[in-house]
This record gives C-alpha cells, structure tokens and sequence, in this order.
C-alpha cells in the first residue's frame, strides 16, 4: 500500500470493534514502520490475515502444527510453495500465502476443513503483534477490486481478538486498553442482522430481597428522595422480546420509575425522541436493528447527547465493551443480572 498521508495514532482493538460492528466487507491494509498488514475481511467476520513478517516461514510453523494428524503434509516438498513469493498480481492482489493454501486444497493435500484450521493458526500469529501497535496508517479496499477474493472460510474475530489479547496481557502487563479511535476510519453503512432466537436470561427475584444500593449514612435512597423534586424518572427499555422487557419492568416495580417498553426496533429512535426518557436501556442484539447503531444515532440527536444509554448484552467480551465505548453508551449491562444488579445500575446513572 503506498500512501503519503503521515502517521497517525492507532488503537488497534477499537479498530477492530468499528470493523466488526458495522460488517465491513473489504481488506484492511495497516502500514506501521515497516511492517504492514492485511485482514481480509468479509460482513465483519475474517477471512484471511497476514502480514509481511515472513509468511511462508509463519505458514511453515501452522503446518507443523497440522501435520501429525495430516500426513500428506508430511509427503511433499514444502519449497514448492515457495513458488507463490515471487508471483506478481495486479493491484490489489490476494497474499501469496493465502495462494499457497488454495494451491494445496487443488493438490488435495489438505481439505477445506483443514485449511480453515490452516487460516486460524495463521490468524492468530498475525493478530497479536498487531494490537501492540500505536501508529500507522490504514484503508479499507473494497472487496469488488480484487480479482480474486480470500472465499474459504468466515472466522469470527472476537475469540481470536480476545485469545491474541490475552496472551499479550500475560506476557506484557501495557497492553494498551481499547478506546475510543482518534480518527474514525471511513466505513460502509452497516448490514441488518438477520434474527435470533434469543432464550430469557434474568434471574427471578426472591420475594424478599432487596435492591442493593449503597445508601449514605442518614440519607434517603436516592430514588425516594429525587422523587420529591419530580414525580417519576422515565425509563425507556429496548428489545424485540416483550417477555424480556416484562422482567425489566417487574424488576423496575418502584413509584419514582416510569417504565417505556419498547419492543419494535425499527420505531424504536422516534418512540424514544417523542417520550424523552431520563435513561435508556438498549439491547444490543435485535433483528432489523445493531443497538450499537442505534446508540450512535441517539448520541448525534441533540435531545440525548448526555442521557445514559445502558447497553444490556450476553457478550462479555472486551471487543464488545470496545463496541460500546465506541457508540457513546454511558454502561454496559451483562445477562443474566439480578433485580439488585439493574436497580443499582440504572440509579447510579439517575442520581
């Protein structure tokens, strides 16, 4: 990749978060000193990585790991991949070792199941020096100006993200922490997500148990006594399933609470600017709508630039508190939560 833009600061995880929520289709190329970059990716998954730190020496090494339970890996002269260093593509061009990987397939071998094995070895070698890196430049080439594209395989990058960042985390106590990006890479408008099942994940509440909120010594909870300045806090709840919003608003069951369900994505952004909450909880995973999207869209509204916006997810994930940063939410929520975890997190953003 030649550019003449200068360097710039990078942080890899948010990076990768951006990428990733908003289903990029195309081949990010990173240039940091002398070391550049490729991740080819495809709706936000990976389909091949690698880098310019010897390629076939690190492909070489994944083969090793494969080759004991693959022994027609250990029958043939691994120079003849050799051949595929010195072939000239036009640009942009796939990486000649993900040439080398399709050239075994054709030779048989290995299979396809094989080769993505292959790939996520690869993947995971290419990936961890790249998120200990703090300057360079990027661009994502569109998928449609490569001739041939990286096709064998669509790896979820979370898991891989998260196992590269924890083995630097064991290694290297700096790690640098994700954040919120300097320069917002110029991205594709995100792809609706296709629907889900999604099973209810709260704890029932007992009868007896109480909200555990740290309530000064001599004081009010917080909730009773700012109900004396006004009558009710509006609480919007978003998410496609009623029974989960039915939970939220038993768990919420208080006279100083006012609770909005919402359960239709798509006229979710319009109900929430006509009821002007004083909180919002947004489910992140819903069909026909990304809660982080919908996050970013409530931050540009000049009405909600500084309400709470409390993502609630399953994923517990750094990629998925990156995602989050990234979008403006205020919190993040894990399920399954009890009634004391909600109560507790909704009133420290209310008080």
């Amino acid at each position: 990749m030649v550019s003449h833009r200068p360097f710039q600061r990078l942080q890899p995880l948010s990076l990768l978060a951006q990428l990733i929520s908003r289903r990029v289709d195309g081949c990010l190329q990173i240039v940091s000193g002398s070391v550049s970059w490729l991740l080819y990716l495809d709706e936000g998954t990976l389909a091949f990585a690698t880098n310019s730190i010897q390629p076939f020496e690190r492909l070489n090494r994944a083969l090793d790991q494969l080759s004991d339970r693959v022994p027609s890996l250990t029958r043939f002269d691994r120079a003849q991949l050799r051949q595929f260093e010195t072939v000239a593509g036009t640009y942009p061009a796939t990486s000649a070792d993900y040439q080398a990987i399709a050239w075994l397939i054709g030779q048989g071998l290995i299979d396809r199941s094989q080769a993505i094995e292959l790939i996520e070895l690869l993947a995971i070698e290419v990936i961890k020096p790249f998120l200990s890196v703090t300057e360079g430049i990027y661009e994502v080439i569109a998928k449609p100006n490569f001739l041939h594209y990286p096709n064998l395989c669509q790896l979820d990058l979370r898991p891989i993200v998260e196992r590269c960042h924890s083995d630097l985390k064991s290694h290297s106590p700096t790690i640098p922490k994700a954040a919120s990006p300097d320069v917002s890479i110029p991205l594709p408008s995100p792809v609706s997500s296709a629907p889900s099942t999604r099973p209810l994940t709260f704890t029932t509440p007992q009868p007896t148990q109480t909200p555990d909120i740290t309530v000064p010594t001599g004081s009010a909870s917080p909730h009773s006594a700012t109900a004396t300045a006004r009558d009710q806090y509006k609480i919007a709840c978003i998410d496609d399933s009623p029974t989960v919003l039915q939970a939220i608003s038993t768990f919420l069951n208080d006279s100083s609470v006012s609770v909005i369900m919402i359960n239709d994505p798509v006229k979710a952004l319009m109900q929430v600017v006509r009821s002007k909450p004083d909180i919002i909880l947004l489910d992140v995973g819903m069909p026909n709508l990304d809660g982080y999207e919908l996050c970013s869209l409530l931050r540009r509204h000049p009405s909600f630039k500084l309400t709470p916006i409390i993502m609630v997810t399953g994923h517990t994930g750094f990629i998925d508190r990156a995602k989050a940063k990234i979008a403006g939410a205020s919190g993040y929520l894990t399920k399954p939560f009890t009634q004391a975890e909600l109560v507790k997190t909704v009133f420290r953003y209310l008080e």
